[in-house]
C-alpha cells in the first residue's frame, strides 16, 4: 500500500507556471477537495491535447503523401520529355545520313515543323520545372515553419508541466535552427523569384504568429534565470550612500559569482537569445529591402534590456524619495552603470561575438540602457513635477525665481552626468559610435528634450532669462565699457581691438550657452538651442551698444570728445564681437550646424547687424568731425581775395589754421580710442569728404588764382597733407580732385593756350583722372598770370 503512493518532485524541478497554477487553483485548505475535479480537468485537457497533436501528424503525413504523389507525377512528365528529345536527337542524325534527294527534302520540312514545336515544347519544360521548384520550396517552408510551431507548442505544454530545462534547450535551438534555415529560402527566393511574393508573405505571416509566442517564452525564462542568480544585487543603505561617499560596492557582482551548470544555462540562454535577435534583425533587412526611406534597423541587445529593467525597477524605489536632491539620483545610477560595466567586457561581450551580431558593443549597450532608463524616468516623474513648480510659482506671484533655479540645477546635473558617461566610455578606448540616427539618444540623459520640444523652448527662456538678469548688473558698470581687453583675448590673432571688457563678459555668457547644448543629442535641437538663447544674447549685447552710441549723439550730438569716445567704445566691442564669432563659425561644431540646415552661419543674421551697425556708426563720426572742419574753415572758404594777394609770410592761410588744428585733434583722439579697421575708414571717408569741400568750395567757385594765390594753395594743401601723413605715403592720393586742380593751376602759360586743352588725350598725357573736361576748363578759366 505505501508503494503506490507517489511522491512530490521536488520543488527545484516544478516550474514557475505550475507552481502559479497551483497557488491560484489550491490556495485555502477549503480548495483541497476539488483537487480531484482539478485532476480530471487537467486530464481531460492534455487528452484534447494529444488529439490534435494526433490529428497534425495525420495532415503531415498526408502532405507528405500528396507531396509524394505530385513527385512521382513530374518525374514521370520529365521522362517522357526526355524520351521524346530523345528520338528527335536520333531521327534527325539517321536522316542526314541516309536520306538525299525528295526524301532529304521531306525530312527538311520535318525539321522545319519540329524547330516551331520546340520553343513551346521548352517552354512547357520551364513552366513544368517552375511549378516542381515552387512546390518543393513551398513544401519546405511549410515542413520548416511546422517545425517552429511544433517547437512553441511543445513549449507551451512544457510550461504547463514540470520543467525540463534540456528539453527546453533543445526545442529553442531547433526552433532557432528553422528560423535560420527559413530566412535563407526566403532571402533566395526574393532575390532569384521576386513573383512569388505570396509565398513569402505567407510564410512571414505564419513565422509572425510564432515569433509572437517564442520571444516572450525566451524572455520569460531568461527573466527566470537572472532571478536565481540574483539579479538585481540588493540596494542597500550602505551601497546607496556609497556613490556620494566615494566608497567601493561591497555587493558582489552575481554575472561574476555564478558557476557550474547556472553559468552554463545562463550563457546559453544568453547565446539564444542573441541568436534570436540577429534572426529577427535579418528578417526586416530582408522585409525592408528596397524601401527608400530611412530606416534604422538597430535595437537595443533584448539580453541587455533585461539585466537593465530589473535593476531601473529597484532603484525607482529610492528615485522617488529623492525629487528634491536628484543629485543623489545622477549619483546612483552613474555608480551601479560604473560597477557593472566592467562585466559586460569580460562576461557578456564573448557571448555577443559568438552569435555574431554585427555592431553591438556590451559596454555601449549597457551604458545606453540604463541612460536611457534614467531619462524615461526623468520625462515621467521629475519634469513634470518642476514643471508644475513653475506654474503654481507663476500663479501666486508672479516670481518663479525659486522653480527656475531648481530648473537650471537640474540641467546642470544632467550635463555632468552625460560628461562623467562620455569619460566611462572614453577610457575604455571604445569608439563610440554617435551617429544621428538615434544611436546618440541613448547615451544622454538630454534625449528628454527630443520627444518634447516644448520643454526645450521652456529650458532656452529660463536659461535666456537667467543670462540676461546676470548681464544686466556687468552692463550697469561703467568700468567694464572703460576697461580694455589686454592683447586680443579668445582670439587667434595679435590685432588689439581696443575692445572693452563687456563685450569679453557677453562672450563668455554665450560660449557656456553653447558648451551647455553640446550635450544635447542631436544637431536640430542644438541648432534651437543656439538660436533661441545665443543668438538673442548677441542681439541683446547690439541693443546695449546702440542705446549707449544713441545716449552720446543724444546729449551733445557727438561734438564732445567724450561722447566721440562713447561712440567708439561701443564700435570697438562690435567689431572685437564680430571677429570672435567668425572665427567661431569656422569650428567644427558650428560647421557641422550649417551644414546640417543647409544654410549659412546661424550667427550670420546676427553678424550682419554687427557689421551695419558699426558702418552706421563709422559714417556718422565721419561726419560729424566733416561739419565740425566745415564750420571752422568757412571764413576760408567765403575769402575770395586771397587767392589774388601774393604770397604773405604764413605758410598756411590764418583762417585755415583752427580748422586743421580742430582736425588734427579729432583725429588723434579716434586713432588712440578707435580699433585700427575702423579708424581707417574713418580718415579716409574723412579725406574723401575733405576734397569735396576744398575742390567745390575754392576750385568751384568764381574766384581768380594769381601767382600768389597758387602758392597759397599748395602750402594750405601740403599742411592738410601732412595730417594724413602719418597713416600713409602718399596722403595727396585720397584727395584726387583738389589735388588735381592745384596740378592744373600751376602749369604754364603756355600749356593752357593749347588748344587741345582739357581733351581725354591731353589729360591723359598730364595725369588727370578725376576732373571731367568741364571742370578742367573751369579751372584754367580761373588762373590769371602776371606780366
Amino acid at each position: 500500500m505505501e508503494q503506490s503512493v507517489k511522491t512530490l518532485p521536488p520543488i527545484s524541478e516544478v516550474s514557475p507556471s505550475v507552481i502559479s497554477f497551483l497557488n491560484e487553483k489550491l490556495n485555502t485548505k477549503e480548495d483541497l477537495p476539488k483537487a480531484s475535479s482539478l485532476v480530471s480537468e487537467l486530464k481531460s485537457r492534455c487528452c484534447q491535447l494529444d488529439d490534435t497533436l494526433s490529428d497534425l501528424n495525420r495532415r503531415l503525413g498526408a502532405c507528405v503523401l500528396a507531396y509524394a504523389s505530385h513527385s512521382d507525377r513530374i518525374g514521370g512528365l520529365f521522362g517522357v520529355i526526355n524520351t521524346k528529345l530523345s528520338d528527335l536527337s536520333s531521327l534527325s542524325s539517321g536522316s542526314r545520313s541516309l536520306l538525299d534527294g525528295r526524301e532529304r527534302e521531306g525530312v527538311g520540312r520535318a525539321e522545319q515543323s519540329l524547330a516551331q514545336e520546340l520553343p513551346a515544347l521548352a517552354k512547357e519544360v520551364a513552366r513544368v520545372e517552375t511549378v516542381r521548384s515552387y512546390a518543393e520550396t513551398a513544401l519546405k517552408l511549410d515542413t520548416l515553419v511546422g517545425d517552429i510551431e511544433d517547437a512553441v507548442s511543445s513549449t507551451m505544454k512544457t510550461s504547463l508541466r514540470t520543467r525540463s530545462t534540456q528539453n527546453s534547450k533543445e526545442t529553442r535551438l531547433l526552433a532557432i535552427k528553422s528560423l535560420k534555415q527559413i530566412e535563407e529560402v526566403l532571402g533566395s527566393v526574393k532575390k532569384t523569384r521576386p513573383q512569388w511574393a505570396r509565398l513569402v508573405a505567407a510564410a512571414d505571416h505564419r513565422v509572425d504568429r510564432a515569433l509572437a509566442i517564442l520571444r516572450p517564452q525566451a524572455i520569460a525564462e531568461h527573466r527566470s534565470l537572472l532571478a536565481s542568480l540574483g539579479w538585481p544585487p540588493s540596494l542597500s543603505t550602505l551601497y546607496i550612500s556609497a556613490p556620494l561617499l566615494g566608497k567601493p560596492s561591497e555587493v558582489p557582482n552575481p554575472l561574476f559569482t555564478m558557476q557550474g551548470d547556472l553559468k552554463v544555462q545562463y550563457c546559453e540562454n544568453f547565446l539564444s537569445l542573441c541568436h534570436l535577435q540577429e534572426l529577427q534583425r535579418q528578417r526586416k533587412s530582408r522585409q525592408l529591402e528596397g524601401y527608400t526611406g530611412e530606416v534604422n534597423l538597430h535595437q537595443p541587445l533584448w539580453a541587455i534590456e533585461e539585466l537593465v529593467s530589473p535593476i531601473s525597477v529597484a532603484s525607482q524605489r529610492h528615485f522617488s524619495k529623492w525629487v528634491d536632491k536628484p543629485e543623489f539620483i545622477f549619483a546612483l545610477v552613474y555608480k551601479l552603470t560604473r560597477d557593472y560595466v566592467d562585466s559586460m567586457d569580460e562576461l557578456l561581450q564573448p557571448l555577443v561575438d559568438q552569435a555574431m551580431l554585427k555592431g553591438y558593443s556590451c559596454r555601449e549597450e549597457w551604458i545606453s540602457s540604463m541612460v536611457t532608463a534614467l531619462s524615461t524616468y526623468l520625462a515621467k516623474e521629475i519634469f513634470p513635477i518642476y514643471i508644475r513648480q513653475l506654474e503654481d510659482e507663476e500663479d501666486t506671484s508672479g516670481q518663479s525665481l525659486k522653480a527656475r533655479i531648481s530648473w537650471l540645477h537640474l540641467i546642470d546635473l544632467m550635463i555632468a552626468f552625460d560628461k562623467r558617461i562620455q569619460s566611462l566610455i572614453a577610457n575604455s578606448g571604445l569608439l563610440l559610435s554617435v551617429q544621428e540616427d538615434g544611436t546618440s539618444q541613448h547615451i544622454s540623459s538630454l534625449s528628454v528634450f527630443c520627444d518634447r520640444p516644448d520643454w526645450l523652448d521652456l529650458w532656452s527662456e529660463i536659461e535666456l532669462n537667467d543670462a540676461v538678469q546676470k548681464l544686466k548688473n556687468e552692463v550697469k558698470d561703467e568700468r567694464n565699457w572703460t576697461s580694455k581687453i589686454q592683447g586680443a583675448a579668445l582670439l587667434s590673432d595679435s590685432e588689439d581691438y581696443k575692445s572693452p571688457l563687456i563685450s569679453n563678459t557677453f562672450l563668455k555668457r554665450l560660449s557656456s550657452m553653447t558648451d551647455r547644448c553640446r550635450s544635447l543629442p542631436n544637431m536640430s535641437l542644438r541648432s534651437t538651442f543656439i538660436r533661441l538663447t545665443g543668438c538673442a544674447v548677441i542681439r541683446n549685447f547690439l541693443d546695449n551698444l546702440v542705446f549707449r552710441c544713441q545716449e552720446a549723439e543724444g546729449l551733445t550730438a557727438l561734438a564732445d570728445d567724450n561722447a566721440l569716445v562713447k561712440v567708439t567704445i561701443s564700435i570697438n566691442a562690435a567689431r572685437y564681437f564680430e571677429s570672435v564669432l567668425k572665427e567661431w563659425c569656422e569650428d567644427v561644431f558650428f560647421l557641422e550646424m550649417a551644414l546640417e540646415q543647409g544654410s549659412n552661419s546661424i550667427f550670420y543674421e546676427e553678424m550682419v547687424k554687427l557689421e551695419e551697425f558699426r558702418t552706421e556708426w563709422v559714417d556718422k563720426i565721419s561726419t560729424v568731425v566733416l561739419r565740425g572742419f566745415d564750420a571752422r574753415c568757412s571764413d576760408y572758404l567765403a575769402d575770395k581775395k586771397q587767392w589774388q594777394e601774393n604770397e604773405g609770410g604764413w605758410t598756411v592761410s590764418k583762417s585755415l589754421i583752427g580748422a586743421l588744428d580742430y582736425l588734427q585733434g579729432k583725429l588723434l583722439i579716434l586713432q588712440g580710442e578707435l580699433n585700427g579697421r575702423d579708424f581707417v575708414g574713418v580718415w579716409r571717408s574723412l579725406a574723401a569728404g575733405i576734397d569735396r569741400l576744398l575742390f567745390n568750395g575754392v576750385l568751384m567757385r568764381k574766384v581768380k588764382f594769381s601767382d600768389g594765390g597758387v602758392k597759397r594753395l599748395a602750402g594750405d594743401l601740403d599742411v592738410l597733407f601732412g595730417i594724413f601723413a602719418a597713416w600713409c605715403l602718399r596722403p595727396e592720393g585720397f584727395f584726387p580732385k583738389t589735388s588735381e586742380g592745384l596740378k592744373l593751376l600751376k602749369m604754364g602759360k603756355k600749356q593752357i593756350s593749347d588748344r587741345l586743352v582739357g581733351g581725354e588725350r591731353w589729360k591723359k598725357e598730364n595725369g588727370i583722372r578725376h576732373l571731367s573736361a568741364a571742370e578742367v576748363g573751369k579751372i584754367m578759366k580761373r588762373r590769371v598770370f602776371s606780366n
